[in-house]
């Protein structure tokens, strides 16, 4: 079983997927990131990649996806002894649905300096309006995620010159 802070190499191991799945999404034109939940015994529960041009579903972000699907699979909205990896730091729609589903753990790759809802911009999660605290930890595979989130960014800007 893991601990509630985990192992590093476990944790390199589910960002490194997370990370398959942002590239996924890049290939589909979407923004890379890329989301994995595991139990508390290390079994993938879901998975989820950003799908809000294929879906046109505003809400379609990585964390999204996979909260939901996770939930099914446990047939529990409480994720309590889940961890939620994911490559960049959640927004404030994915934060608020972290707290709501009451997880127990956010791995996250890179900061968010422009919408980051956990810990860079605003803190949802230790505000005075969240129900549910949860251990959080960054910087996972950091530079990884944010050369993938860099180089994705780069090829746009130059394809619409």
């Amino acid at each position: 079983m893991l601990n509630k802070h985990g192992d590093y190499l476990i944790h390199v191991e589910w960002m490194t997927r997370a990370l398959e799945l942002a590239k996924s999404a890049a290939d589909a034109g979407e923004i890379p990131i890329g989301a994995v939940i595991i139990d508390s015994t290390g079994n993938l529960l879901a998975q989820g990649e950003n799908r809000k041009e294929r879906d046109k579903d505003p809400t379609a972000h990585a964390e999204i996806l996979a909260l939901k699907r996770a939930a099914i699979t446990l047939q529990n909205w409480h994720l309590n002894d889940c961890t939620l990896y994911v490559t960049l730091e959640p927004c404030p729609m994915c934060a608020g649905a972290i707290v709501q589903a009451r997880l127990g753990e956010l791995v996250y790759g890179v900061d968010d300096t422009k919408t980051g809802a956990v810990r860079t911009v605003i803190n949802i999660p230790d505000s005075a309006a969240s129900n549910h605290r949860l251990q959080i930890i960054g910087g996972i595979l950091e530079s990884a995620c944010r050369q993938q989130l860099q180089a994705w960014f780069a090829t746009k800007r130059h394809q619409r010159k």
